[in-house]
Formats: structure tokens, sequence, C-alpha cells
């Protein structure tokens, strides 16, 4: 059984050595992060949280949709790719932590939403990990799971086979959010796009 900080070195590391040149590998997502923070529907004023955040790329859309009275938080557990996005500029749309997703600093129904690109799969304990989301957001509140390509675009890219255990195919992927608290209000998987949105349960 591998230790939590276990889990930790191997997400660091991995995506520490990809910091650096993480934006100019994938160049042309922004308008499908623009197209998924749309179909979240915040509101002017709401409090959200770009849980993974990595180099930010979700930061200004989120603090377009909130604007100047909302709340923006992006979370990461690696230094480097947080660097990345104050190299960006990102810091001036959201306020950037240094922390797990698994255990955040924050305190319990203080969001009204989450965006997380990517983090399913890199999550340790993925029912434990999204019940943490599930704390900080409020009941009605918005979870939403983003890739800006889909699953199968995903696997070939990475050179692997697309298999039915893939934990984004949606008959996990609803059984474990429904597990964590939150109901799958919708699912798309896409060429251009993944995203799952869900709302937590009162």
């Amino acid at each position: 059984m591998r230790h939590m900080s276990d889990d930790h070195t191997h997400v660091q590391e991995f995506f520490g050595t990809r910091a650096a040149d993480w934006d100019t590998r994938f160049p042309d997502d922004g308008p499908a992060y623009e197209a998924a923070v749309k179909d979240m529907g915040l509101r002017p004023g709401d409090r959200v949280l770009d849980a993974g955040c990595g180099t930010g790329r979700a930061l200004p859309p989120l603090r377009a949709a909130v604007g100047g009275t909302g709340v923006v938080l992006g979370a990461d557990l690696t230094p480097a790719m947080l660097e990345a996005a104050v190299r960006a500029g990102r810091d001036r749309d959201g306020r950037l932590l240094l922390a797990d997703v698994a255990a955040l600093p924050l305190r319990s129904e203080s969001l009204d939403a989450v965006f997380a690109a990517g983090l399913v799969a890199h999550l340790p304990n993925p029912a434990e990990n999204l019940r943490e989301l599930t704390r900080v957001v409020r009941p009605g509140g918005t979870l939403a799971l983003f890739h800006p390509i889909g699953r199968a675009a995903l696997a070939a890219r990475q050179g692997r086979e697309l298999t039915p255990e893939d934990l984004r195919a949606e008959p996990n992927l609803g059984p474990l959010l429904a597990g964590s608290g939150w109901d799958m209000l919708s699912y798309v998987d896409e060429d251009a796009r993944f995203l799952t949105l869900a709302v937590r349960r009162d």
C-alpha cells in the first residue's frame, strides 16, 4: 500500500519536471477552459476554487465569471506549477495556495463551486478526496470535472488503451460522485472536451 506522502512525491515529481513548458505543450486549450467555466453557471460574487490548478489556466475565465466581487482561489501541490502560474501573471486573477486538495485549508461550506481540470486520475483516494471537495462547497454548490480533450483523445495522447476501468467513464464516475455527496447533472465526453457537472446534495 502506498503512503499519502509517496503519492505527493510522485505527483510533485511528475508535474514539477513539466511545469516550465506546460502551457506551450498545450497552447490551444484556452477556449475549452472558457467554455467549461461558462457551463458552470457562475455568478458575480461567487467564491470558486480551481482544485489542482497547475499553471492557473482556468483562473482568468473564473475571474471573468465571478467578477471583482467574487473570490477565486487556485490550489496545487506542486510549487513549480504555482511558480509558472505567477510567471504567466495568473496570480492577478486569483489567490494561489500551495495546498493538497485532499486536505484543503478552507472552512467548510465556504465556496460556491469547484473547478477541477485533470484532477480525478491523480487523486490517491478518489472517493475520500472528492468528499473533501464536498466539505468546502455549500449545499447546492457546483463541481466541474474537466479535460480540454475527451477520454479517447487523452488516452491516445498518453499512449494507453481506453479501458472500462477508466475512472472518468460515466458508469464509474457517476457512482463515485454519488458516494461522495454529489449528484451528477451532466456528462459530456467528446473529442474536443470532457466535462462532468455535479451539484452538492444538501
